[in-house]
């Protein structure tokens, strides 16, 4: 490691601790989070499509939990939303339309005290080849894994979909001489944030010119398809690989983020795929003893309600007649 890269790796490390009590300390759900749409509803209350929300994998962030505020939204919105507590086959799977699997761990990665290598996967091979070939006919997972180990317990899903995860924190650029003072990336309209449907909305109204991420994970395409890249990560970012999370020396694997990605949309047979490597952007939260918004919450995020939203939109729209079914 040459002196630069020393230096950075040093800013880094003084940062951390900050980011961990900040992002990682008294996570709590925002009860105070009344979702607030910017047009009608898109159905009629409980009449929208079914979006079950996995609770079967050790999940850090449930339908009652951490992603009640992601509940409430899409309920708003006229979704129907169910959790699911088994595991995945066709019958489970059978009378969705959207499944949404947010942070699931592996058993042996559950307690917080254990995230650490090896991640295991959270899902078995049966689970995994179920999920896939639902989505290949006709079904739309929503696939979100955060920051090690989730990203690791995410991966053979992931892979089975065409997406890769990088096992670690993706962490934004420092200011020159600055360490970064927290885990938030902004991802902004043809900059960071590729033009989209899911940007562009279905009208003016659900335009999005910007979103907000909170630290997570990062991946990349395994088939190269940059029509499927949705959130690229800045140039500068750097993504640490700790053996335990949150423990950061300058000895600490790390590799640059340029060309890696935070969010992908692709098509899989009859079906559609939404993959994000940040959880609490779809959420609202608090942390710390301060109870930093983080989530739609943030001050910072007044976009990512809709963004969410316009992901649902998109996953639940039929996939292109082009694409290959036999992927």
């Amino acid at each position: 490691m040459n002196a630069h890269a020393q230096n950075l790796t040093r800013r880094w490390c003084i940062a951390i601790p900050l980011l961990a009590s900040t992002l990682g300390a008294q996570q709590v759900v925002d009860t105070t989070f009344t979702p607030r749409l910017r047009t009608a509803p898109s159905f009629a209350a409980g009449k929208g499509p079914v979006v079950l929300v996995d609770e079967a994998h050790n999940n850090f962030h449930t339908a009652g939990g951490r992603y009640r505020p992601f509940v409430r939204l899409l309920e708003a919105d006229g979704f129907t939303v169910r959790a699911s507590s088994t595991a995945f086959d066709s019958a489970a799977l059978a009378a969705a339309r959207v499944l949404v699997v947010a942070n699931a761990v592996a058993t042996q990665n559950r307690d917080g005290r254990n995230w650490r290598l090896p991640s295991y996967s959270a899902f078995t091979p049966a689970e995994v080849s179920a999920v896939a070939a639902w989505i290949r006919r006709g079904g739309a997972l929503l696939l979100i894994a955060d920051h090690m180990p989730f990203a690791g317990a995410a991966d053979s899903l992931a892979r089975a979909v065409g997406v890769a995860f990088v096992n670690g924190f993706a962490l934004p650029p420092s200011e020159p001489g600055r360490a970064p003072t927290d885990g938030r990336i902004v991802f902004r309209r043809d900059d960071y944030l590729v033009r989209h449907p899911v940007v562009d909305g279905r009208s003016d109204a659900e335009r999005i010119d910007s979103i907000v991420s909170f630290t997570g994970s990062a991946f990349r395409l395994l088939d190269g398809n940059r029509s499927a890249e949705l959130m690229r990560l800045p140039r500068g970012t750097r993504v640490l690989m700790p053996v335990v999370a949150w423990q950061f020396s300058d000895s600490t694997a790390q590799l640059a983020g340029d060309g890696l990605l935070q969010g992908a949309l692709l098509e899989l047979g009859s079906g559609r795929v939404a993959v994000f490597g940040e959880a609490a952007m779809f959420s609202a939260q608090v942390t710390g003893p301060r109870r930093q918004p983080m989530g739609m919450n943030a001050p910072a995020a007044t976009q990512n309600a809709q963004f969410v939203l316009n992901v649902l939109h998109w996953l639940t729209m039929p996939a292109s007649p082009a694409v290959n079914p036999s992927r």
